[in-house]
This record gives structure tokens, sequence and C-alpha cells, in this order.
């Protein structure tokens, strides 16, 4: 069964549009695993219009099951993440403005600049996931620059889900199966929900993680955050 990581982004949006901490993201991240999640992901950004950076050495403090950072390598990124020392650091090529993560690392292209990166976080003794697409070349120069885990961009699935989902979830199900055989650990998320995820996990059989932040914060306005963490964990297992 791969984990639920909780994405708190929209909770911190929330906080921060009245300028008080409430709600309080802390008190929502331990209750979150009081409910069954089993890791909490932020993705800082920036401009910190939602996740700050501060949250993170915060959700260290508290934090039992894993505690990911995503975010774009910049120094403030990197020197927070290696002050604090998150379970995992994934790695999203976000540019700074841009609205929401819309695509996976050009791992060849990116090489250079990936690699050592990749190695000052994996001396730290943080594990590394690298946000990707579902192509092969895409993996193998993942592999090939030191990554511990990929990170699947699932918008594309969850957009052609309603209409064709066997040809949406296909390209994924082959490239997974080509990230175990290299070895490299397989993540996911974006766009997924109580929809769409079931059918994705019962595809890719080598998923660990599956990291889900916005539909399940949307959800959880009609079902309470509670019942949605159990929904979320029922379409996991079953």
């Amino acid at each position: 069964m791969p984990r639920l990581s909780v994405n708190l982004n929209k909770v911190a949006l929330i906080r921060n549009s009245r300028g008080a901490n409430f709600p309080d993201l802390i008190k929502v991240a331990r209750d979150c695993e009081r409910y069954g999640a089993q890791g909490i992901t932020i993705h800082p950004r920036p401009d910190q219009r939602h996740a700050r950076y501060d949250d993170v050495a915060a959700l260290k403090e508290v934090v039992t099951t894993e505690l990911n950072i995503e975010g774009y390598p910049t120094e403030k990124f990197l020197d927070v993440v290696l002050t604090t020392r998150p379970d995992q650091v994934t790695l999203v090529p976000d540019e700074p403005g841009q609205l929401t993560s819309d695509h996976g690392w050009d791992t060849m292209k990116r090489a250079d600049e990936l690699r050592p990166i990749i190695g000052r976080l994996r001396n730290a003794g943080i594990r590394t996931s690298i946000f990707v697409d579902p192509d092969p070349k895409m993996l193998d120069g993942a592999l090939a620059i030191g990554t511990d885990r990929i990170e699947f961009y699932t918008g594309p699935y969850a957009h052609a889900y309603d209409t064709d989902r066997d040809g949406a979830v296909a390209p994924f199900a082959s490239a997974s199966a080509h990230a175990a055989a290299l070895g490299l650990g397989i993540n996911a998320g974006h766009d997924l929900n109580l929809d769409n995820l079931a059918y994705f996990v019962s595809k890719l059989p080598d998923l660990q993680e599956v990291s889900i932040g916005h539909a399940l914060v949307v959800d959880a306005l009609y079902f309470g955050l509670e019942n949605t963490i159990q929904l979320y964990l029922n379409r996991l297992e079953n």
C-alpha cells in the first residue's frame, strides 16, 4: 500500500490570508497524523504565499511519520532543508513566480545542475526525489544524477481520466515498471483525488508514496478532515 503524504500548502494559504496563525499549521499536521496520514508535505515557494520557510523547522519538531519538503532548489531553499534535514526533499522545476507545478525536470539537459544538488542532499542524509514526467529517458537521466526516488507529475493522467483512463494511465504504468527496474523509488502527485486515485494505484504496483493536498483539502470542506484522510487511505488500500 503506498503511503499517503498530506500536502498542507492550502491550509497555509488560508492561514496567511488573515495574517494570523489560524488555522495553526502545526496543529493540523499533528491532527493529520493522528487521523492516519503517513507523511506531511509542504512546498514553500520563494514568495512564501502559502507554506513558509519557517514552517519547515516547526514541522520538523512535531512530525512523527515522514516530513517531505518540495521546492525549487534555490540557495535559500537548500539552506533551509540542509539545516533542518527533513526525511525527504522533492526537487520541483518551478521557476520563481510559477502558479503551480506543471511539468517534470529534463534530467538530461539539466544533469550538470542537478547532480551536485542531489549530492549535497544525500551527503546530509536526506532522501531525495525529483519531479519527472513518465518518459523512460528522463528516468534514465534521474538514475544517472543520483536521486533516490522520482515523483511522477500526474496532472496529465488526472486531466484525461474521465475520457480515457486506460490511455491516461498507460505511460505511467510503463514508466513505473522502468523506474522499478532501474532501482528507483517511485512517488506520485498532482491532481490525484478520490475519483482517480484507486485506479492509478492499481496500475502501478511499485508505487511507494502519493502526495495529495489541494483535492484533499477541498474534500475536507465537505467530509471533514478525519473522514477525508480515511477515504483517501481506503482508496490506496483497495
